[in-house]
């Protein structure tokens, strides 16, 4: 199963309706709670990225019985140093954007902690690709 979500950046007002989506379906679907709120904070997390600090984006979710994979490809100035952006308070917001309650510097590190594996391409200019992989608990 493949669903495809449009993010625009600076659109906080929908931040979090495809994290909203997918927790729905992965409930349908009956995956275990504790996979879903890891699948949940992670997804929420790159999505908000994508608003905050790139012009638009994509998300592609493919969900089989083994596992979760979520691609978040957006246009943005991306990212000059990963190492440096993947410590915890590290961030390049915005003012704007942290008046808003946004850019304290958790996003990627939390992304790492709740996905099996994480992927980040980048290219300075153009923009991110991240590649979050869950693999659902087995029972």
């Amino acid at each position: 199963m493949q669903i495809k979500f449009a993010i625009e950046g600076g659109d906080f007002a929908t931040a979090g309706c495809a994290s909203s989506q997918v927790k729905k379906l992965l409930k349908q679907l009956n995956i275990d709670p504790s996979d879903i709120k890891k699948i949940v904070v992670a997804l929420y997390e790159a999505e908000v990225n994508i608003v905050a600090h790139a012009y638009r984006g994509t998300i592609t979710v493919q969900i089989d019985p083994q596992k979760i994979i979520i691609v978040l490809d957006d246009e943005g100035p991306g990212i000059a140093d990963i190492n440096l952006a993947m410590q915890e308070g590290y961030s390049t917001a915005t003012s704007k954007v942290r008046e808003m309650g946004f850019g304290a510097g958790m996003g990627l590190s939390n992304i790492k902690k709740n996905s099996d594996e994480l992927n980040i391409e980048s290219i300075v200019g153009k923009g991110t690709k991240l590649t979050i992989t869950k693999f659902f608990a087995t029972s």
